[in-house]
């Protein structure tokens, strides 16, 4: 029987040690996994230490009577202090954080310490056996069996030191009370062997599990970390110009956002600025948008690298920036912020084959005296930034109580605008394009005039301008072509009629071919029409301004680029449009008497026209100082309030009839004064109006 017992008791101790080998270890190469393992024996070890030291005196308890008190008082003591101890320090340290080297440092101590407790409360056991009955012998077996059970379970986390204490304990108990001559204490060896390789196979299996559960937190971190970085790289894409790497007008207008969240109940100011490149557009046409797109990137750079502190730089779109200025600046510090960005950013760009001389306007509004919202300061920066391109191109404007006092007005226009009849309140006027030469009106120019019942009668400027904010533009246009071609087509054959367009107009492919429409539908032949349009058109879409050229050239009318000189059109841009006409605009010619610069713009759009052999009427004439120069420099058409203010439709025939009289006055002064022999030429009848037009060249 004892062999038996023996043999099993071998097998048992084999399938031990087998089930160890297999056991992992302390992984220390994986830092999550060492904080994890630490975190956990630190909430187990006090436990531990409870079940040693309870089972502990209740061993020392039941063997005081019979055994000496150096092994139930003495060495208990001392071995109950340790544990003490030891539990003092983890329950104090339970909630610190552990880092990866000091997990390191309190795993790789426990280990060692678990196999001298073990066997240190082995031998205190073995020494204790001796003592007492039966019944008492029976206690230490099961004293150690259980106490080292239960601490086993404590150290599942840290295989390690679990392993240590089963070879320590398990392993000294079973060939101790296998060697005994008690084929009970035997049969209990046997036993607690089997249990302990369920034990460290549960335990090794638990672990294991464990182990996947750390790994399969740690790439559930990584993906949540890469999730992140994606989320994070996409709200930066979300928020940034791709093109110059700075922020979008989305960031910029979250940015404003928070300003004013942050400003509520602490009224600290900023300034919001809109910045606008003068001559991009151009300079994108003419040598693409790679070009441009460079120029755009070093514009970036500038603004990036200005020199002023608690300042946000945004790429809003296109050529526009947006500005915000943390502080509250004076509008004198405004000022000299926005001339040194106009400065900055009015130096040459050197790009590839061009060094293009573009300047910057530049538009601000202060918060909170411009604007209490995102919207409105957004706006009135706007606002400024087309009032300083409008008036003072190349420089900066501060959004102030005059601007607030016109947006209300273009507000009431745009209101009534929108309300308006517009067939019964809008008509055309029509102001005499005169031939210099001949002393003789060859045209008009038809201009638009409204008269509103609500708001009287308001500039053709201002209300057309709101028409194409609207989008009512196309309508008033075809309006007014109607009415336009009604009356010419009661002129003389001989008159021509010029019809402006807006860049709106030349935009718009549905527009252009309603004209065509209305021309056909008109009693007035397309030869006698001049349709204009501005140099703003051309900037705006350049194809398809030429291509609407193109189709209003093919009905058989004629075109014309009004207030040539002003805008950004390059000889390119005249060279490839299909034009017949070119109009000098007026501030030239207001200039031309005193300023010498003005008079060789006048005299070289004079020269080019003729030779592209155009016509070219000279606009904004007052008085005769400027016919007789105009006349000296070549110039040959001319309109402008010397020769008459725009007429009502009523009042042309009466203008027509006293230009008439004039020139029979003339002819009649003109015979009187012709000598003897010429008396046949003198008598020839005079050409009649009816007579077709030619263009002439100037």
């Amino acid at each position: 029987m004892r062999s038996a017992m023996s043999k099993a008791l071998r097998i048992v101790l084999s399938a031990l040690r087998s089930v160890t080998r297999r056991l992992p270890g302390t992984l220390n190469d994986e830092p999550d996994l060492v904080r994890a393992q630490a975190r956990a024996f630190s909430r187990q070890v006090p436990l531990l230490y409870l079940i040693l030291l309870a089972n502990t005196a209740i061993l020392s308890f039941t063997h005081f009577a019979v055994a000496p008190k150096m092994l139930t008082l003495y060495i208990p003591a001392v071995l109950a202090t340790v544990c003490i101890a030891r539990l003092t320090h983890w329950w104090t340290n339970r909630n610190l954080p552990l880092d990866e080297d000091k997990s390191k440092r309190l795993l790789g101590a426990t280990t060692p310490l678990a196999g001298v407790l073990g066997a240190a409360f082995t031998i205190w056991s073995f020494f204790l056996f001796p003592y007492g009955d039966a019944y008492q012998q029976s206690q230490v077996f099961f004293y150690m069996s259980i106490t080292v059970i239960g601490c086993i379970f404590c150290l599942m986390h840290l295989p390690s030191a679990a392993l240590t204490l089963t070879a320590v304990v398990i392993l000294p108990l079973a060939v101790f009370f296998s060697a005994s001559d008690q084929p009970v204490f035997v049969a209990m060896a046997v036993n607690v062997s089997l249990v302990s390789v369920a034990m460290i196979a549960i335990l090794s299996r638990h672990y294991r599990e464990f182990v996947d559960l750390i790994g399969a937190q740690r790439a559930l971190i990584a993906q949540n970390a890469q999730t992140q970085k994606l989320s994070d790289e996409n709200h930066r894409l979300a928020n940034l110009d791709t093109l110059t790497e700075l922020p979008n007008r989305r960031r910029f207008l979250e940015e404003l956002s928070l300003r004013l969240d942050s400003s509520r109940g602490n009224p600290a100011g900023f300034v919001v600025g809109m910045v606008d490149l003068d001559g991009f557009k151009p300079v994108n046409d003419s040598f693409g948008h790679a070009i441009g797109d460079k120029l755009l990137i070093q514009v970036a750079g500038r603004l990036s690298e200005f020199p002023c502190d608690r300042f946000l730089v945004a790429r809003l779109g296109g050529d526009e920036f947006g500005l915000i200025v943390d502080g509250d600046l004076s509008d004198a510090e405004i000022r000299d912020l926005g001339r040194r960005l106009c400065s900055v950013l009015g130096e040459p760009y050197i790009l590839p084959s061009v060094i293009a001389p573009v300047s910057a306007s530049v538009g601000f509004c202060r918060y909170p005296d411009g604007g209490r919202t995102a919207e409105q300061l957004f706006e009135y920066a706007d606002y400024a930034l087309y009032h300083a391109k409008r008036t003072l191109r190349g420089s900066a404007v501060i959004f102030d109580d005059r601007h607030s006092k016109e947006i209300r007005a273009l507000a009431a226009i745009e209101s009534a605008l929108r309300h308006a009849d517009l067939e019964r309140e809008v008509r055309p006027v029509f102001q005499p394009i005169v031939d210099a030469h001949e002393n003789r009106t060859i045209g008009f120019e038809a201009l638009a005039r409204w008269e509103s019942p609500i708001l009287g009668s308001v500039s053709p400027a201002i209300f057309i301008a709101a028409a194409e904010r609207l989008g009512l533009i196309g309508t008033v246009t075809e309006m007014l072509a109607r009415k336009v071609l009604r009356t010419v087509a009661e002129w003389p054959m001989d008159l021509r009629i010029s019809f402006n367009l807006s860049a709106k107009d030349i935009a718009s492919p549905d527009t252009v071919d309603h004209l065509v429409d209305i021309v056909h539908a008109s009693l007035v032949q397309p030869h006698r029409i001049d349709f204009e349009i501005t140099e703003t058109a051309l900037v705006n879409d350049f194809d398809q301004a030429k291509i609407a050229l193109q189709t209003l050239r093919d009905l058989g009318a004629r075109t014309s680029l009004d207030d040539f000189g002003t805008g950004y059109s390059s000889l390119s841009h005249v060279r490839q449009l299909p034009l017949d006409k070119l109009k000098v605009d007026r501030s030239f010619v207001a200039e031309m008497e005193h300023h010498q610069p003005s008079r060789d713009i006048v005299k070289a759009v004079l020269d080019l026209a003729h030779n592209l052999r155009f016509d070219c009427v000279v606009e904004g004439v007052e008085t005769a100082e400027q016919v007789a120069l105009i006349r000296e420099l070549g110039g040959r058409l001319m309109q402008g309030y010397h020769f008459a203010r725009p007429l009502e439709a009523e009042a042309v025939e009466d203008y027509l009839r006293t230009e008439s009289r004039r020139a029979a006055r003339r002819s009649r002064s003109e015979a009187a004064e012709i000598p003897d022999g010429v008396e046949e030429a003198a008598g020839a009848p005079a050409e009649p109006r009816n007579r077709p037009s030619e263009p002439l060249s100037a």
